[in-house]
């Protein structure tokens, strides 16, 4: 048995293997050691001064030489250590580079399936790079997670501004997986150009002084790694801005764990923050769309038309594929007018009540009851006229076994506008008579106050308008009398409205 030692990474396997392959060593007759540095271990730990205990990294890349001597008691003669002419082999540049990233898994014997590998391609099997060959699965799987152990490295390394004094600029704290920090050290290099900066993991540390890369085995101190991150004035600022973009609405737990695994989430400024997040939009925070603290901020007020705020819709093709609003989802019918499309005379109310949402048919419950009434007192049909609302739906809220009434909104009064105005272009009343404030707002499309128009009828387009008190007021006056006058003010209207039409009376 031939035992070979490595230290240096895969420069130093690469010499050891090319020279088990000139004296012709199977892999079965080859133990790899990996010599297991002791620089920084103990009690005294190293300084984050990188200038006071400088550990060249020439060793640790791919072109270092490193330590390439076998262990005590080797049977070939000690002279061939030293030769400067290793064998020389030519192998894909697909292996090679399958090779450097397989060197770089952190396991006991990647060396020994390296060079199993290498022997099998100088024996002329060139089956041992595919993955369906046991090795090159092995092999193929060891660079996969080297390759993702890089991706995480550059992703999740998070640098902490440290305060003013000897030593880098910016210290990140690290755990990788695999044997990656010398080749994170040089993107890093790149990235962040002369500003310096030092990265450590628990099994050595890169420093960057703007100019180059030393690499160090064996932990700094970790007393001074936290309290430098401490002291960093900027992470609070990071953790608001992170708490503020965070939309509960688009939360994707499995997709989050995929792509940002638990385990890294210590070593992240925002880390502690998540798992409060994912509660939140558990539990109800991803129906408003935003992360809490954001709606609650109090912004600038700005004053805007109601329909200019509205957003662009397309127009549905039927009323009762309208979803222009959200008051479809709890209504029972939507409610369109009735009447004929020659009628002289529109009566345009709020919206459906709850027997008309029912029903599918405008005023048939008791606010329609006082309506019948109201027309029969001004002599008219109800036949003769054409009966609307405002709105198609019946917005409600539950009371036990009762849905009350509830007042629409603008923005639902808007969104249902096309609607009514489609009803008055097709049948082109000579009178509108307005029921109630939200209908008068809806028909002249913005707010005005319903005592200045009931009893002074005016002209809009080609229509008179009517104003006056909607059915339902007459059912809430507890007073007989003031009912009475209520009914009276209504007849007045209606009785005004057929004498501008020239409507014929019943």
């Amino acid at each position: 048995m031939h035992t070979l030692v490595v230290n240096g990474g895969y420069a130093a396997w690469r010499l050891q293997a090319l020279r088990a392959l000139r004296a012709g060593w199977p892999p079965s007759r080859v133990t790899w050691v990996e010599k297991v540095s002791r620089v920084g271990s103990g009690s005294a730990q190293m300084s984050l001064d990188y200038a006071a205990q400088p550990v060249s990294s020439a060793g640790m890349g791919d072109g270092g030489g490193g330590d390439c001597g076998r262990a005590a008691g080797h049977d070939r003669d000690a002279a061939h250590d030293s030769d400067p002419h290793p064998a020389q082999i030519r192998i894909s540049r697909e292996l090679a580079t399958l090779l450097q990233d397989a060197a770089l898994y952190r396991s006991p014997q990647r060396w020994a399936l390296l060079y199993r590998v290498l022997w099998r391609w100088e024996q002329g099997d060139r089956a041992v790079v595919s993955a369906a060959d046991e090795d090159g699965a092995t092999l193929h799987s060891m660079a996969k997670a080297v390759r993702r152990a890089k991706h995480d490295m550059q992703a999740y390394v998070r640098f902490h501004q440290r305060e003013a004094g000897d030593g880098p600029e910016y210290l990140a704290w690290y755990e990788p997986e695999h044997d990656v920090l010398a080749w994170a050290a040089e993107h890093f290099a790149r990235r962040m150009g002369a500003t310096s900066w030092c990265i450590a993991t628990p099994q050595g540390a890169a420093f960057w002084d703007g100019h180059e890369i030393t690499l160090s085995e064996g932990p700094l101190d970790a007393d001074a790694i936290r309290a430098s991150i401490a002291a960093d004035q900027i992470e609070p600022l990071w953790k608001i801005y992170y708490q503020s973009i965070f939309n509960p609405a688009r939360l994707n737990e499995s997709a989050l764990h995929q792509r940002m695994p638990v385990r890294f989430w210590k070593n992240l400024p925002e880390g502690p923050l998540i798992p409060g997040m994912i509660a939140d939009a558990r539990s109800g925070a991803q129906r408003v769309g935003q992360a809490r603290t954001v709606g609650q901020r109090p912004g600038r007020q700005i004053a805007m038309d109601a329909q200019q705020a509205q957003p662009q819709r397309a127009m549905p093709t039927t009323l009762e594929a309208c979803r222009r609003c959200e008051l479809w989802r709890n209504a029972t019918h939507v409610v369109p007018g009735q009447g004929p499309n020659t009628a002289r005379i529109m009566l345009v109310g709020e919206q459906p009540g709850d027997q008309e949402d029912l029903a599918g048919r405008v005023f048939v419950g008791p606010a329609g009851q006082v309506l019948n009434e109201t027309l029969h007192r001004a002599g008219l049909a109800r036949e003769s006229l054409f009966l609307t609302n405002a709105v198609k739906h019946f917005k409600w809220i539950a009371r036990g076994k009762r849905r009350l009434h509830q007042t629409p909104a603008q923005r639902e009064v808007d969104a249902c506008a096309h609607w009514l105005h489609e009803e008055i272009e097709r049948v082109r009343p000579a009178v509108i008579v307005t029921l109630g404030a939200t209908a008068l707002n809806a028909v002249l499309g913005r707010k005005v106050s319903l005592q200045q128009y009931r009893g002074r009828p005016q002209r809009v387009g080609e229509a008179w308008l009517v104003a006056t008190w909607h059915p339902s007021y007459a059912l809430r006056v507890d007073d007989a009398a003031k009912r009475e006058a209520v009914i009276a003010g209504m007849v007045d209207a209606v009785e005004q409205a057929s004498r501008l039409a020239g409507e014929r009376r019943a």
